[in-house]
């Protein structure tokens, strides 16, 4: 499986729609990035694709949108993500979708830190 590696602007843009919010952490993953809420990933970055973790719902919502799609690579895509539109890029529809997704997954139990 290849893993398509992001490039910076990619990057940069991940981490401008990040939310200001103290318990969002961003971590790197393998090459790309991730956004956590009380350690539980409520957005991703694949390659130029950007995933958010959203209530079934609203996952059938948005899958209903011309560019929307699974998220991850497409022999294994992450199940519950599904990746935004890049029409979305620099619109208001992305925050919206990342609230979305950083409501429904901040309601989850936080993750217990595994021991080393």
């Amino acid at each position: 499986m290849q893993i398509p590696k992001p490039s910076e602007a990619d990057k940069t843009f991940f981490r401008s729609i990040v939310p200001d919010d103290p318990r969002v952490e961003v971590k790197p993953m393998f090459g790309n990035l991730g956004a956590f809420v009380n350690g539980n990933m409520f957005m991703g970055l694949f390659g130029s694709d950007i995933g958010v973790k959203l209530s079934p719902a609203d996952a059938a919502t948005l899958l209903g949108m011309d560019g929307a799609g699974p998220f991850g690579p497409a022999e294994r895509p992450m199940g519950g993500y599904v990746s935004l539109p890049a029409s979305f890029k620099g619109t208001p529809n992305t925050a919206g979708w990342v609230a979305r997704a950083i409501e429904h997954v901040g309601a989850m139990p936080a993750k217990e830190a595994t021991k080393r």
